[in-house]
């Protein structure tokens, strides 16, 4: 069995590389082919290209790297036809990942397609399941309930839970361990600060998130910063912490970064997955984003929720405070973070609130990329 693969950021990786790995376990012979990063690399993924060619997020953003886009967007077609694959498993990313559908289907109408994240149709434009629906034939849902939107939309859909669940986490000794490596003490708080992990998003969120912290820690003098990176931004990241008036832990290696999340006591995080990352490891949090004008513009008159934080979705709360646009400002990011440093409800809630996502989102039960892999294997067991 031979299977195209494409993932577009740090977080399809991880999905792309799982899902290789339960493939592999269920089935002797299958070969990969595609485009991921690191993870997908260690399961045998021979990259067509760096697949940081393709973090960005928001219109203007993307804009300026059109050209370069599109021609990657070519570039992947032309080898999906080439290979021809007995399917082409898109995952996340969706402005590369059906724009590539739509140009295999436009050469070979038969080529079997799977797409891995459903889009958030629940949330802002809900016509994009329709558009979907001639691109891809099977979707594979991170959520409990968004199989009823794709299926409405003609495609079958199965949930497999989402990775969080499965991700390792460090244990108590191995958060001490980087507690006292790092010489913070029992009662001394730690911070994570995780500014996102595409370019953009450090450029923008780094300033506004030093300011916040600084005002924090200019009342919370012993209070301690560690921002766990990727490493598409890493040297961006690096760069830009050099110049804090109080320079942060900068982490890279994985172990590090596992141990932090496990000895963290808040966070300071852009919206995305991470939210579900630090719920998995029951560390209070406070999302903050910003976009450029038309983004967000355009995003606020596109939504269906007042809410973009996964905890608050999954969990149906609003334990988790976001300031998301004009809102993310220095000011009220670093209130709220003083609130849950003082407010042992406060973090009460928000952990109560992370348990019932945990839950949801198929704690116990068997490996999301265990469930992925079956999931397309009985999907290319039936006819057409």
């Amino acid at each position: 069995m031979k299977l195209f693969l494409t993932a577009g950021e740090a977080s399809g990786d991880a999905l792309g590389a799982a899902l290789m790995a339960g493939l592999k376990a269920l089935c002797l012979d299958v070969r990969f082919e595609g485009v991921g990063g690191p993870l997908m690399a260690a399961e045998g993924l021979e990259s067509l290209f760096p697949m940081e060619d393709l973090a960005v997020m928001g219109l203007l953003e993307v804009l300026p790297k059109y050209r370069f886009l599109k021609a990657r967007i070519a570039e992947t077609a032309a080898a999906v036809t080439a290979a021809e694959p007995d399917a082409l498993i898109t995952i996340d990313s969706p402005d590369f990942s059906l724009r590539v559908a739509r140009l295999v289907r436009e050469a070979h109408p038969g080529q079997r397609t799977i797409h891995y994240v459903a889009p958030t149709v629940w949330a802002w434009r809900p016509g994009r399941a329709a558009k979907m629906a001639p691109l891809i034939d099977h979707v594979l849902a991170l959520f409990p309930f968004e199989p009823p939107y794709m299926e409405a939309a003609g495609m079958t859909c199965d949930f497999v839970g989402h990775p969080v669940v499965s991700m390792p986490r460090a244990t108590e000794a191995e958060a001490r361990a980087f507690r006292d490596a790092h010489s913070i003490d029992e009662g001394q708080p730690l911070l994570l600060c995780l500014p996102g992990s595409r370019k953009g998003e450090v450029t923008r969120l780094m300033p506004r998130f030093e300011q916040a912290l600084e005002r924090l820690q200019a009342g919370h003098p012993g209070l301690r910063v560690a921002i766990p990176t990727v490493r598409g931004v890493a040297g961006l990241v690096g760069d830009a912490a050099a110049r804090w008036r109080t320079p942060p832990l900068v982490l890279t290696d994985a172990a590090d970064k596992r141990a932090a999340f496990a000895a963290a006591d808040l966070a300071l995080a852009a919206s995305g997955t991470v939210s579900l990352e630090l719920a998995a490891n029951r560390v209070p949090m406070v999302i903050a984003h910003d976009f450029n004008r038309l983004t967000w513009w355009m995003m606020k008159r596109a939504a269906l929720i007042d809410t973009v934080t996964l905890v608050n979705i999954v969990a149906e709360t609003r334990a988790i405070p976001e300031f998301l646009g004009p809102a993310c400002r220095p000011g009220p990011i670093a209130g709220a973070l003083g609130t849950l440093l003082r407010d042992e409800t406060a973090r009460e809630t928000q952990q109560a609130a992370m348990e019932v996502t945990m839950d949801r989102l198929g704690r116990g039960t068997e490996p999301p990329g265990l469930r992925a892999a079956r999931s397309v294997l009985a999907r290319l067991s039936q006819p057409g």
